[in-house]
């Protein structure tokens, strides 16, 4: 060899399709970028180049701030792209008896060169790569999974292949969140306290949405209407300010007081199938409170009731009298939404529709309050 500069690795060979050269090894998170470069999409003189999305700058300071959070298992093996400049020297030795040779054991050597013509190019994990490279621990052992191929068309359909499969569903993630106790990325950290809500919520017999939510574990068969989905979104808005309903129980490095969130809970969505019982509990195509659209504005509706509530001695009436006043205006089962120009199955679970109900409950609620003050 040259006096060319290497960084060399334990490595295990091993072939796949025709012949190719497949290695497993580890790397320091920081030396990825050492040997690789990131091949961006991009076209010159109308010529597509690359095949990498651009970063995303939040989604790689979720996983630096996981990364800094204290030992964490990243067991995500990153795949490159191997030129084949690298070099493999087996390990000489006797091997065991029975084994099952799958693969050769040896020293990956790989040349190191200048940012741009690197022998190495990142086919899947670039945003954990950019993260491993911000993060505080420069040593974390990273699996990586390397092929030889410096052709940009093997890169890119293998790119395809790997970013193809189906995005796991949000309700299941949401259901296993409670489940785990790591510390987790600040994205899913959001959704863990009102999955854990959400799951109290279905469970509880003295709870209004009991047996009433859908959630990823029912059976086909199940009682399950109303989205966990549209809960939790409710719950995660109202915890993030100290004026939300179930904020004002967040304290700063001192955990939260979920008993009294819960109950804030229960109290608010008890009152709100009190007021209106011909559309409780009935499917989303029948009535538009059951349907994400309506829990969604409820849910925002929610914050304005609790605080005004929260000073009173009996809140639980205090509620039911502001929806009271609200009922007359709502338009769940039938009819046409005054104000909004829609007819009450006309209302859909869109960024658009959620906010315009919202504001519109909300506007009713406060003036309806002013009048009775």
């Amino acid at each position: 060899m040259s006096n060319r500069e290497y960084l060399k690795v334990r490595a295990v060979r091993a072939e796949q399709g025709e012949g190719t050269g497949v290695y497993a090894f580890f790397l320091y998170g920081a030396d990825i970028h050492r040997i690789a470069d990131i091949s961006r999409v991009r076209r010159e003189d109308g010529e597509l180049k690359g095949f990498q999305r651009r970063e995303i700058r939040d989604h790689v300071k979720d996983i630096t701030s996981f990364l800094d959070s204290g030992p964490v298992l990243f067991p995500n093996a990153i795949i490159l792209a191997l030129s084949d400049e690298v070099d493999f020297a087996s390990a000489r030795g006797r091997s065991p008896g029975n084994m099952c040779e799958v693969g050769d054991a040896g020293t990956l050597s790989i040349p190191l060169y200048p940012e741009g013509a690197r022998a190495a190019w990142i086919v899947d994990g670039q945003q954990r790569s950019l993260a491993l490279a911000e993060a505080k621990n420069k040593q974390i052992a990273v699996p990586v999974i390397g092929f030889i191929s410096d052709e940009v068309s093997t890169q890119r359909e293998q790119f395809i292949l790997v970013n193809k499969s189906k995005k796991l569903p949000t309700g299941l993630i949401d259901e296993l969140l409670p489940e785990v106790s790591v510390k987790l990325p600040r994205n899913l950290a959001t959704r863990q306290l009102p999955s854990e809500l959400c799951t109290l919520l279905n469970n509880d017999p003295k709870s209004p949405f009991h047996g009433l939510i859908r959630r990823e574990s029912d059976p086909k068969n199940g009682t399950g209407m109303v989205s966990d989905n549209a809960l939790i979104e409710t719950m995660k808005a109202s915890l993030k300010t100290t004026a939300g309903a179930l904020g004002q129980f967040k304290h700063n490095g001192e955990g939260s007081d979920t008993a009294a969130m819960y109950d804030a809970l229960v109290t608010y969505w008890s009152a709100v199938r009190k007021t209106f019982p011909d559309a409780w509990g009935k499917s989303p195509k029948d009535s538009r409170l059951m349907h994400s659209v309506g829990i969604r504005a409820m849910g925002a509706l929610m914050d304005t009731i609790m605080l005004r509530a929260d000073g009173a001695a009996n809140k639980a009436s205090v509620i039911m009298e502001s929806l009271s006043r609200l009922a007359p205006h709502c338009r769940w089962t039938e009819g046409q939404w005054q104000g909004l120009g829609l007819a009450w199955n006309e209302l859909q679970s869109t960024p658009q529709h959620i906010n315009k109900l919202s504001e519109h409950l909300i506007r009713i609620e406060r003036e309806q309050a002013r009048v009775s003050a």
